[in-house]
């Protein structure tokens, strides 16, 4: 439903105003991986298959700007940085526990629907 606000006329509704700070093809799959826990970089690399270095530091840095995750430097050579969620961030992946019930609730559907989009072009 939108509502009016006019002291944050930026966001037409909540979800717009959601979708801003996931936006990316990455920041749900890392929020997804850093609710288990602060997580190093390679740890999170490994888990988020498929993306690059830069895109994934990029995502990284958008979200502690947000306010989403938090950066951990503990000035150790080697370097040792880990990314967790912060109270923020903990309380968007519990509004998207939902959506991902309901991926898991039809795989199947959004698999097959993949596939005709695939054979269709």
């Amino acid at each position: 439903m939108a509502k009016e606000n006019s002291e944050n006329p930026r966001f037409i509704c909540g979800l717009h105003a959601t979708l801003h700070v996931i936006s990316g093809k990455w920041k749900p799959l890392i929020l997804f991986f850093l609710d288990k826990g602060p997580t190093r970089y390679g740890e999170l690399k490994r888990s988020v298959r498929g993306v690059s270095d830069k895109m994934l530091i990029q995502q990284l840095k958008e979200l502690e700007s947000d306010g989403i995750v938090q950066r951990t430097d503990y000035g150790e050579i080697p370097l040792r940085v880990d990314y967790s969620l912060t109270p923020f961030g903990a309380s968007l992946v519990r509004a998207m526990e939902p959506l991902c019930g309901w991926g898991e609730e039809h795989e199947e559907d959004i698999a097959a629907a993949m596939d005709r989009r695939k054979t269709s072009r």
